[in-house]
């Protein structure tokens, strides 16, 4: 008797998903490019709390519809089609933004980048995951938030960088954008589309010819069997089949996830590092200094993150960062209160990134990738993420006037509430994914 091992060529595996995955340095950037800008704007627009808090989230408004536009385009015709859209959306708005000369005008394309962003936020960890065999699938869906990390710091330190070339250093810090959305589009014509997508389409032939680039003969034929059953009597994709009551327990596991995400807090940490820092004494060359020292610190632990998601699994990260965090902002909000120095604050404002950064950055992510029927992954996955950009837009928004009206303390009590709470939901109603296929997840997460 012959055995048919599966092998997999994890060089194509790692390319392919690294390049999707620059996408997520699309996002790293946007989300990070705000925080070095932001003393800039302010006099630049003359901004308020109110305008501050909109103009910062405008990008979460255009996620929303991003993420919609990606989750029918990419299900009507491929995943590769939609990813290139996201990178060219992007080059165009970032040269729109930094040669914006009112406000309307930059929230007009703040808003379009963010079309980019959630088209990119959206697509590449799905895509990376119907590429992805099951016993790495963890580690190389983290890759696509390692290069939102890698964003995030080459844009903290360009930022920094830029801060002393006079008033118009906005320009130039948001401009620099376009750099990545190229290297991007060109990059994204090596990709193959989704195997996935090819067989749901009816295209059997080439999601062979991607699946045996992928692995061994028998893993190719064994994934397309898979899949095969799993697309098995479904109709034509549609936004009410995801609240169908035979995936919905998955559906709103995956929105809830997608929120917690977002109303933990630690995003007003990434995008109001400066407002956090002024409000201890801290000069604007130690605000932007502190913006590197986050980006460093997210990078080392996303990468500990990596190695650990396929190893000690989803479930116990997800517990330990969002019980880690509670504990981390209460005593934040009262050394904030109490004005203690910048350099202890630093210590436990880096604390809590480091906490997030190896559990519910990367692994909400994952989470959402993975937990959906192949059926109706495009559409679902598109209602979790705009669930995470609605959440994200109102953290924002919201984060300075509670800040003026609280103090910049006061808000973390609230996020420690909510980060406790995440806990007992995942103590409760999330299961363990890992090393198992994306249609076996499928079979125990739906009612039959």
């Amino acid at each position: 008797m012959i055995v048919h091992t599966e092998t997999y060529n994890n060089n194509y595996i790692i390319g392919i998903s690294f390049i999707s995955a620059l996408g997520g340095y699309l996002f790293g950037f946007d989300f990070a490019v705000i925080s070095g800008a932001l003393p800039f704007l302010r006099t630049q627009f003359m901004l308020d709390a109110w305008w501050e808090g909109f103009l910062t989230g405008s990008l979460a408004l255009g996620c929303i519809a991003g993420s919609l536009i990606a989750g029918k385009l990419s299900d009507r015709y491929g995943r590769k089609p939609g990813l290139m859209l996201a990178a060219a959306i992007f080059a165009v708005s970032s040269i729109g933004i930094a040669l914006s000369q009112g406000l309307s005008l930059f929230v007009i394309m703040r808003f379009a980048a963010g079309i980019g962003v959630g088209m990119a936020s959206m697509l590449c960890p799905m895509y990376i995951a119907e590429v992805s065999p099951a016993k790495v699938r963890g580690r190389n869906v983290a890759i696509n938030q390692l290069t939102v990390v890698i964003g995030i710091l080459i844009t903290n330190l360009v930022n920094y960088l830029l801060a002393d070339t006079g008033p118009d250093a906005w320009r130039w810090m948001f401009g620099l954008g376009v750099v990545p959305s190229v290297v991007f589009f060109l990059g994204v014509f090596w990709l193959p589309e989704s195997p996935r997508w090819l067989l749901k389409d009816g295209q059997a032939e080439k999601a062979k010819a991607v699946l045996n680039k992928i692995g061994s003969p028998s893993f190719a034929d064994k994934t397309i069997g898979a899949i095969q059953l799993s697309l098995q009597g479904i109709k034509k994709e549609s936004y009410k089949a995801v609240f169908d009551k035979t995936v919905r327990p998955a559906v709103l596991i995956g929105i809830t996830l997608a929120v917690f995400q977002q109303f933990c807090g630690i995003n007003v940490v990434f995008n109001y590092t400066s407002t956090i820092f002024e409000s201890v004494g801290a000069d604007l060359d130690r605000q932007l200094f502190e913006t590197v020292a986050i980006g460093i610190v997210n990078l080392v632990f996303t990468l500990l993150a990596m190695r650990l998601v396929d190893r000690i699994g989803r479930r116990p990260l997800m517990l330990f960062g969002s019980l880690g965090l509670s504990v981390i902002y209460i005593i934040l909000a009262f050394m904030l209160h109490g004005k203690y120095s910048a350099t202890l604050i630093s210590i436990f404002v880096l604390l809590a990134i480091s906490t997030y950064a190896i559990s519910l950055a990367p692994v909400t992510w994952v989470l959402i990738s993975e937990i959906f029927p192949n059926k109706i992954r495009g559409a679902a996955s598109s209602v979790a993420i705009v669930s995470l950009w609605g959440a994200y837009f109102v953290l924002v928004f919201t984060f300075p006037i509670l800040a003026e009206w609280l103090g910049a303390y006061g808000p973390f009590y609230l996020y420690a509430g909510i980060c406790f709470l995440g806990f007992l939901f995942v103590l409760k109603k999330v299961k363990e994914t890992k090393g198992r296929t994306l249609e076996e997840l499928e079979d125990s997460l739906v009612r039959h």
